[in-house]
Order: C-alpha cells, then structure tokens, then sequence
C-alpha cells in the first residue's frame, strides 16, 4: 500500500508495554526488489506519500535533498540508493517514512509501506551469512510466518554512513578510571566503536558482547564465578551500559534480568539507546535502568557514566 494511516502507526505511549516483553513491533516496507525490510516501529513517527523535494547542493550521496514538515527542515535519503540496491521503476519510492533516532529527523523514501508486525526478539536474529543486498546496514533477520525473511535496518549505520560517524571529542580522563570495569553490549558494529573510543578516553577497562542473549550469559558467568571465590561481583564489574534493541534479548529483558539477580546489586545500569523519546526513557525506568542515554553524544555519555562509575568504585 502507499500509504499507513494513523490507525496504523497507534500512539507510541500504547506500546511502551512491550518493555519487559522481549517484543518489538517492526514496519515492514520493501525498496522496489522483492525482498521485505523493517524498521523498529518506534524510531518512524509518521509515514505519507513522497513529498515535493526541495534539491540541494552539495548533499552527501543519496540524500535527495530538503522538505519541511511542521515548520522543520529535515533531510530526505533514498534508502535504495543508499544501500546499493537497483530496482526496476521509480528508483525514489512512492511513499516516506519520517524517522526519529539518535536524535535527528530523517525521512526515509521507500518503495512501498506493507504494515506492522510484532514480533519476539529470540526470533530475531544476527545477520550472519545473508546474502541480502545492502547486507552492510542490516542489523538483524527474522522470518514471517510464511517462511519470508525480513531484513531490519541499522539505522545507525545508516546514519554514520551518509553523514559521517559521530566524533568523540575532548574527554576528561576518570580520576582513578584504571580501578574500573565497564561491560557493554550493543548490536552496532558502529555504536560499539563509538562506545570504546569514549571509556578509553575515560581511562576505565571494558569489556563488550555483541547482543543481550550473548551479555546476559557472560554477566551469569561472571556472577558465578564470583560467587564461587566468595567475591561481589560489584568489586570486579563496576557499571553496566546496555541497548534496547537487540537480536535474542533486548536491553529491557537483560536490565530486568540484571535488576532481579543479588548477585548484581550495586552495579548500576545505564541504557544507551538511538531510540530518544520519553517514551522510551519511561520504559527504561519501568524496568530499573539507573540512568538513560540517547545516541550517540560521547560527552554526554562520559558525562552520565563518570559519577556512577565513581560512586561504584569508591563504595
């Protein structure tokens, strides 16, 4: 169809029940070939028929140019092009997306608006091996009930891809920041790049995995070993900073998982999320996260990170 109505994109207030659910609602949308692509429901907040597109130079490739909506002037980016996808027909897309994450407004021009699913996060899993085109930004894969694949977006991706990555600037080292342990997981091979350059210029050891399934393993064996020697495991992991979206386990199950074992008490848990909203800061809170961070601003991470990190170590 070419167009979704507000029926359809439902109040996103609605939806923050899934927190804690190991659920996500994905949009599924196609760029013109015959495969099905999809979007997290919460990072589009709207979606119409392609507007008039006002060019202009000197834009990276695949942006096609400017519109304004509500009095704002937002990019538009031809995700086919963008992902180096060639498709018979209108290489635009009839239809657009308006998406809001890491705290920008993009429009997103696709082929064509299918509807809305929602689907199990141990259902969705990394896209190893796929042959899918554009592979580079897709973070996940999972299948609908016909036996279809539908390949999700990394939006952060593509984001650095088309404007560049973030840039972590000036970071005051943490006073005693070689005492700390920092875990970290996260899905983006982008975000977790970013994340290393800001403890490193902190000054604290990390250590990462790559989705909450894989984090929360690691985490119950660290625990476990600790519990063995006799140790607290808050001596040796001082913080731990999580996603939401994740493949397996998303960040809200592993923050309840985490918030719900003794054996983690003391270690505060921060979320650090391209999914910006209130809304999303409230289902981060309903599961216990001791602070939230919209990506990807490193001084505001270091900035959210540092007395959490001093208060754990010092105690």
């Amino acid at each position: 169809m070419d167009h979704v109505d507000r029926g359809l994109l439902e109040s996103v207030d609605a939806r923050t029940k899934l927190a804690g659910s190991n659920r996500m609602e994905i949009l599924l949308f196609s760029l013109g070939t015959q495969e099905i692509f999809g979007i997290n429901v919460f990072k589009v907040r709207e979606v119409s028929r392609t507007p008039f597109i006002t060019k202009a130079p000197n834009m990276p490739v695949g942006v096609e140019g400017l519109i304004s909506l509500r009095g704002n002037v937002i990019p538009v980016l031809a995700l086919a092009k963008i992902m180096g996808i060639s498709a018979p027909g209108d290489p635009l897309g009839g239809s657009m997306m308006v998406t809001e994450y890491s705290k920008r407004t993009l429009g997103f021009l696709v082929h064509e608006v299918d509807r809305i699913i929602r689907v199990e996060w141990d259902k969705v899993r990394a896209p190893d091996n796929v042959t899918s085109s554009g592979h580079h930004f897709i973070t996940a894969i999972t299948e609908l009930q016909d036996g279809k694949l539908v390949s999700i977006l990394d939006v952060e991706t593509i984001l650095a891809s088309t404007f560049g990555e973030a840039i972590v600037g000036q970071i005051h080292p943490l006073e005693g920041g070689q005492d700390a342990t920092v875990f970290f997981v996260d899905d983006s091979a982008v975000a977790r790049k970013k994340i290393v350059e800001t403890l490193d210029k902190l000054g604290v050891r990390h250590k990462h995995a790559l989705n909450g399934l894989e984090a929360w393993t690691r985490l119950e064996g660290m625990a476990t070993h600790a519990q063995q020697r006799g140790a607290s495991l808050s001596d040796e992991l001082n913080l731990i900073l999580v996603d939401a979206e994740m493949p397996e386990m998303d960040g809200y199950v592993l923050t309840r998982n985490i918030k719900s074992d003794a054996r983690f008490e003391g270690i505060p848990v921060v979320m650090h999320s391209s999914l910006s909203s209130e809304a999303n800061r409230a289902m981060g809170k309903s599961v216990g996260v001791d602070s939230y961070v919209a990506k990807f601003d490193a001084e505001v991470l270091a900035d959210t990170l540092r007395p959490l990190l001093m208060r754990a170590y010092r105690d």
